[in-house]
């Protein structure tokens, strides 16, 4: 799953998306759980560029005593289902994520390793994702999102990431041709039509390792 991505500039979400972000200028290039970053909604005809939290659930939100838990990634498979994700699945909240490209681990050394995945042109793209609003009372108090990901078991480039053993997932990358019909559907069903993966040699990936830390983690938490 992909927990961590570089997102595009203020500059790029108007140039490449045509959806620029009106109510801050500024974010972190780097994404991680709870960062804000810029997500695209949009009825089909127009897109409108927002920020919201990245994870479905803010872990600020998670109740006390409630053990923590991880909504950045939702699974094709049961967004419908999960309790997390249901609701705006089924009111088709649907977004668009814009990146320059995401992060995975590989182990193909024996270790974890960083890699970066994008396009192979180096443009960017967009992936599927839902999104929410948190009221107080009648106002918005905030907003997050969570990206989709599908089984890549046999995918040529995706199956190289996570540990040895462990089912292989890749997000949704919406072709750009379809940016509006992902933004636009409002049924489960037809929604459900985008949910392959992407052609792996439109694709390219390399390793990104991280500057070290003076706390060192272990290797899957850098992801």
């Amino acid at each position: 799953m992909c927990v961590n991505y570089k997102a595009p500039t203020p500059t790029e979400m108007i140039e490449t998306f045509s959806a620029p972000v009106f109510e801050q200028t500024e974010w972190k290039e780097e994404v991680w759980q709870d960062y804000l970053a810029p997500i695209i909604t949009g009825n089909g005809d127009s897109r409108t560029g927002m920020l919201a939290s990245y994870g479905m659930v803010p872990q600020k939100r998670i109740p006390e005593g409630v053990r923590k838990f991880s909504t950045m990634n939702a699974r094709a498979e049961t967004v419908g289902q999960k309790r997390s994700f249901s609701r705006a699945w089924k009111d088709g909240q649907r977004c668009l994520v814009p990146l320059r490209h995401f992060y995975e681990p590989n182990w193909e050394t024996g270790k974890a390793v960083r890699w970066k995945i994008g396009m192979a042109d180096g443009s960017l793209f967009a992936v599927a994702g839902i999104w929410k609003n948190w009221m107080d009372g009648d106002e918005i108090a905030a907003r997050s999102f969570t990206q989709l990901t599908v089984n890549s078991d046999d995918h040529p480039l995706m199956r190289r990431f996570h540990r040895p053993g462990d089912e292989k997932r890749s997000l949704i990358i919406v072709p750009r041709d379809h940016w509006d019909d992902w933004l636009g559907c409002r049924d489960t069903e037809e929604a459900r039509t985008f949910f392959r993966t992407y052609p792996a040699e439109l694709m390219a990936a390399e390793p990104a390792p991280q500057a070290p830390r003076k706390k060192q983690a272990t290797s899957d938490s850098l992801f």
